[in-house]
């Protein structure tokens, strides 16, 4: 019973405990597939119905408290005075509890200006009792909300924030204390949806009616958009996001597909892995009913088959996968999976284990991190490995490109990972003036390891005036303070934590807080790390760059040697005025014929389906 996406009733867990005079509880019922919907009654009432296995109750939305700190977990709890009443609700879609608590949020504070119905009135009324599904937010709500709610709710109000139980408290939470940080209550944010295209509803309605999914598109089609929107949509103690990498993992709140698995690196005989993941991985393959993949493009076609026959015997399901829903994202015109020299490399798309489980393939086409048609035209014929005399030209032409700008330089893309290193190190010793150093904090030191392999962010980083920065966290999108936007340290605050102030290239100058990461282990502990969201850039590795967007980026295409890599690294670009490319020859472009072949077909099935629609 998923539902549609823009649908704003429930299925989810819920447990609903009746409260007496005294605050116990003096009964409880519980179902894992409750039905929960806002509405109102005959007198306009605002109005929560719930069908909680046999018993269905409408319940008056009058006074009431919600609990909305764990609503990033699928998480939240209703109280109502009248009746006594807790309704805890758990592993609900985030997405669609978000929006439901928004619209509850909303519709509840623009009724309290109504003019209430008397008891006597009620009585005198007549009225049949009815219920009638509640409208969508309109302008007005959304103001009431933006408003009058603003982003803190305060403890004396209606709507009151969970206080932090001691149960849940840690050593983080003290030095939390020392640094400001703002405070944002996930239902009381501005009201901003973005629409899907009709190329991202066709992944979406195949995701919600259960179908095993892979999607794929150029860079800036909105992938990391949709996936996200996905994740939103499902409920989270039966969805397992992971990616092939750990800075993919990270950007979806997700672990590694090595970790979700539970086999190291998967390089063991399939009987060793088999016994692995029994041992570390048996409650996440139990649990898991819907897998997402990022940058499946990186996964090894005979890991993925081995992935199967593990899925298969772990969950005793012969079924593709054991019976998982499938979610794959990634574009294999992009960076390859990692192949020893002489080996021959084996696609995804070419393992049978493929060809057994997905049953929808959709390519999004339209780009969205670039405007300029000219160069979304060069970034298409480059990543088909297409290279015109037209398309090296207008490419070397770049590097005359005054790219740098008040003190900002552009960021060197590197192929090899440990020139960067190199390059971002030595320009920051040559820096005059005092180092400062940012450690990261977090909540399970214990396991720092495996924070810095799934976690965007460095468990250390020095910085010194000069210093050229990027930001690795979305801060204030309308600002422009989003991941990959860049800057320079002009200095550092007087307080005790001497943030770095960062002038960036939107011409915003200010100082930079700590932020939070969470990383989901693969026993289901969520592991939070507090940074800076910044990382040295001077010079950044292509396969670190994959899926951001950069404002200023030069690029050396002299040493590329794999196919996609040059794509990759000219759109991470936001546009041709801010790219510069010092090396380019046309042996640098290349894509490789196996995906070019699978891309084909991709055309004619997408193009084949167009016609069907159109003709529907």
């Amino acid at each position: 019973m998923a539902g549609s996406e823009e649908d704003i009733s429930l299925v989810c867990s819920v447990k609903i405990c009746y409260l007496n005079n005294q605050g116990n509880v003096s009964r409880q019922i519980a179902n894992p597939k409750t039905f929960l919907q806002l509405g109102r009654n005959e007198f306009r009432d605002i109005v929560l119905k719930v069908e909680c296995g046999k018993v269905q109750a409408n319940f008056k939305i009058c006074d009431m408290t919600l609990h909305t700190r764990f609503v990033k977990e699928g998480k939240s709890t209703i109280s109502l005075k009248e009746p006594p009443l807790q309704m805890f609700i758990s592993n609900c879609p985030v997405g669609k509890l978000s929006m439901f608590l928004k619209v509850l949020m909303a519709k509840v504070k623009s009724s309290k200006d109504a003019k209430a119905v008397s008891a006597k009135d009620r009585l005198q009324a007549l009225k049949p009792p009815s219920f009638q599904e509640i409208s969508p937010l309109s302008t007005i709500d959304i103001n009431i909300l933006n408003n009058k709610v603003g982003c803190n709710i305060t403890g004396k109000s209606t709507f009151n924030q969970t206080p932090k139980s001691s149960k849940r408290k840690r050593d983080l939470d003290e030095k939390e204390n020392t640094t400001p940080s703002r405070k944002v209550v996930a239902v009381a944010r501005p009201i901003a949806p973005r629409l899907l295209t009709m190329e991202q509803k066709r992944v979406m309605s195949a995701v919600l009616t259960g179908r095993n999914v892979f999607f794929t598109g150029s860079a800036g089609t909105g992938k990391s958009f949709l996936l996200k929107r996905i994740l939103g949509a499902l409920a989270p103690e039966n969805t397992f996001a992971t990616a092939s990498t750990g800075v993919a993992a990270c950007q979806i709140g997700g672990i590694t597909l090595h970790a979700f698995a539970g086999i190291g690196s998967g390089t063991a005989p399939l009987q060793q892995c088999i016994e692995q993941a029994l041992q570390k991985g048996k409650s996440s393959w139990k649990q898991c009913q819907h897998l997402i993949v990022d940058e499946i493009s990186m996964v090894d076609g005979e890991f993925f088959e081995k992935l199967e026959k593990i899925a298969q015997i772990v969950r005793r399901n012969d079924k593709p996968f054991g019976g998982i829903q499938l979610i794959l994202s990634g574009d294999f015109l992009q960076l390859p999976p990692v192949s020893k020299k002489g080996e021959n490399r084996l696609f995804c798309f070419q393992s049978e284990a493929w060809r057994n489980s997905i049953d929808v393939n959709i390519e999004l086409r339209m780009v969205k991190r670039q405007n300029d048609k000219n160069f979304i035209n060069i970034l298409n014929d480059v990543r088909r490995g297409r290279c015109s005399k037209d398309v090296i030209q207008k490419l070397k032409a770049t590097h005359k490109h005054q790219i740098d700008k008040d003190g900002i330089l552009a960021t060197k893309l590197s192929t090899h990972k440990d020139d960067v290193d190199i390059i971002n190190n030595s320009h920051l010793e040559h820096l005059p003036g005092q180092l400062q150093v940012y450690r990261a904090v977090d909540s399970c030191p214990e396991l720092a390891r495996f924070m810095n392999n799934h976690c965007y962010v460095v468990e250390k980083i020095e910085l010194k005036v000069g210093a050229q920065v990027m930001l690795t966290k979305n801060l204030d999108l309308q600002r422009g303070l989003v991941n990959g936007a860049r800057g320079v340290i002009t200095g550092f605050d007087i307080g005790k934590e001497k943030l770095p102030i960062v002038k960036f290239v939107c011409g915003i100058e200010q100082a930079v807080n700590y932020e939070k990461w969470t990383v989901r282990a693969p026993s289901g502990i969520v592991l939070m790390r507090k940074m800076l969201p910044l990382q040295l850039a001077w010079a950044m590795s292509i396969h670190k760059s994959q899926g951001m967007t950069l404002d200023c980026v030069e690029v050396s295409l002299g040493r590329v040697f794999e196919c996609g890599q040059a794509y990759v690294a000219l759109s991470r670009a936001r546009s041709l005025e801010g790219l510069r490319v010092l090396d380019i020859e046309p042996s640098s472009i290349r894509a490789d014929p196996k995906v070019l072949k699978f891309y084909s077909q991709l055309d004619y099935e997408n193009s084949h389906q167009t016609e069907i629609e159109d003709y529907l």
